[in-house]
C-alpha cells in the first residue's frame, strides 16, 4: 500500500492477519535496503504483534524525489509518524536496523510518546565529535557523487565490499549475489539523496538525549563488528531501560548473518512486553 506525506508517497506493507487490537511493531531497514529484507523473518517472530514494513524514502518502491532536504532526519521522522498515524493513535514498537535504527533513535527523540518499546540493531546514536562529523558529511557526500555517475550495480559492489561487511565473505558466490540483487532495486537518486541528506554527520548528537528515552530497549550489535559492538556497550548505560544483546557469529547485519539467533533476541524481549 501506499501512503502520502506532502507530495511523496511510501510503499507500507501491512500483514495479512492484521489484527487492530494488537500491538504495531514497524520495520526500518537500512542503507541500500528495504522492506524486503524483513520477510523471511517476519513469519518467525511474535505472532501476537502486527509486523508492518516501510520502503523508507529513497528506497525500494517509495517515492525517491530530487530533494535532499526531503531525506534529512527531520522529514523522514514526520514520514515515519504519517504512516504510525495511519495503522494507530496508541503506542508502538519501532525495530531499526543501521540507517534505520538511527532514524527510529531519531523518531524516539522526536516522539518518545509514542513508543512502547525500541530495538535497535548496529545502532549509532551519531557523531560527538566535530571534525569526524564534517569528515563524516565529506566522505558520504563523495559517495553520493559516484552513484550519481556509475551504474547502481557498480555501487552496490563498491557498497557491499566494504570492510564492515567482510563477515559475509562466508557465504557462497550465490547468496552473496543473491544480496547484491535485493539492492539493485534501488533508484540512484533515492540513495545518492540519502546520502547527502541523512549522513550520519548530518544526524543529531543524540548521546545526551538517551536518557529521556524512557522505554524498553533492546540494541543488538553482532559479535564480530567490534566498531558497534564497542559502541553499544557503551550507549546501553545511557538508557533508563536497556540491554545489549551480542548476537554470536555475527556482523554487522546480524538479522542477515544469523538470522536465527536474531529472532531468537527480538522475540525473548518482546515477551516481557506482552
Amino acid at each position: 500500500m501506499k501512503i502520502k506525506y506532502s507530495d511523496t508517497f511510501l510503499t507500507v506493507n501491512k500483514p495479512k492477519d492484521f489484527n487492530e487490537s494488537s500491538t504495531n511493531i514497524f520495520f526500518l531497514h537500512g542503507f541500500t535496503g528495504s522492506s524486503q529484507d524483513w520477510n523471511d523473518l517476519l513469519p518467525k517472530i511474535d505472532e501476537r504483534f502486527n509486523k508492518i514494513t516501510i520502503d523508507l524514502l529513497g528506497h525500494g518502491k517509495s517515492d525517491f524525489p530530487n530533494n535532499p532536504a526531503l531525506y534529512s532526519w527531520q522529514p523522514q521522522v514526520e514520514q515515519i509518524n504519517t504512516v504510525i498515524n495511519h495503522f494507530t493513535d496508541g503506542k508502538v514498537l519501532l525495530t531499526g536496523y543501521s540507517m534505520g535504527g538511527r532514524l527510529a533513535l531519531c523518531y524516539a527523540h522526536t516522539y518518545p510518546e509514542r513508543l512502547r518499546g525500541l530495538i535497535l540493531e548496529s545502532t549509532s546514536p551519531g557523531i560527538r565529535d566535530k571534525h569526524y562529523r564534517e569528515k563524516r558529511i565529506v566522505d558520504d557526500e563523495k559517495m553520493a557523487e559516484f552513484i550519481s555517475a556509475h551504474p547502481v550495480a557498480d555501487f552496490i559492489d563498491l557498497w557491499v565490499g566494504k570492510e564492515i561487511f567482510g563477515t559475509m565473505l562466508r557465504f557462497s558466490n550465490e547468496k552473496r549475489e543473491e544480496i547484491k540483487r535485493s539492492k539493485l532495486n534501488n533508484n540512484p537518486i533515492g540513495l545518492a539523496n540519502s546520502l547527502y541528506g541523512f549522513s550520519t554527520g548530518k544526524m543529531p548528537d543524540l548521546y545526551k538525549q538517551l536518557n529521556k528515552i524512557n522505554v524498553p530497549t533492546l540494541l543488538l550489535t553482532g559479535e564480530l563488528d567490534s566498531k558497534f559492538t564497542a559502541l553499544n556497550k557503551s550507549i546501553v548505560k545511557l538508557f533508563p531501560s536497556a540491554r545489549h544483546k551480542i548476537i554470536k557469529n555475527a556482523g554487522h547485519p546480524p538479522h542477515i548473518e544469523e538470522p536465527a539467533r536474531f529472532i531468537d533476541a527480538v522475540n525473548d524481549f518482546l515477551k516481557v512486553l506482552i
